[in-house]
């Protein structure tokens, strides 16, 4: 995609405000960072994992993950090849949140190419 850093922030804008204003739970940005790294990275994931990725203690991790369970976003299980690791999978109503964020960010986005192609229409026939 292309466009000015301006236009990435206003997608961002239009993002989090649907966000905000749809019928589900307010998520941080660490919380929000969490789940985007689970839902759009390859697993398995683990606190260990999670915590490097986003260069932050692994209690942080730990509490982001505890609300996103608590919303169903995700969920947590001992990993069957070492008991003392916690694997993060994904869930039905994160893969549902995931497609809104995407629906959302596709919709801001091409919003934003309509309103510049009717500035560019507009420029061009108005300097005939």
């Amino acid at each position: 995609m292309q466009g000015a850093p301006s236009q990435f922030i206003e997608i961002l804008r239009e993002t989090i405000v649907s966000l905000v204003r749809r019928d589900g739970p307010d998520l941080t940005a660490r919380q929000l960072s969490i789940f985007l790294i689970v839902y759009l990275d390859e697993g398995p994931h683990t606190v260990r994992g999670l915590a490097s990725a986003l260069n932050v203690p692994k209690a942080s991790v730990t509490r982001g993950l505890d609300r996103l369970s608590k919303f169903e976003l995700t969920r947590r299980k001992t990993d069957p090849q070492d008991r003392r690791s916690v694997l993060v999978q994904r869930t039905v109503k994160g893969t549902a949140l995931a497609r809104e964020i995407t629906a959302v960010m596709g919709e801001a986005a091409a919003a934003m190419e309509e309103k510049r192609s009717s500035r560019k229409e507009y420029a061009v026939s108005h300097t005939h």
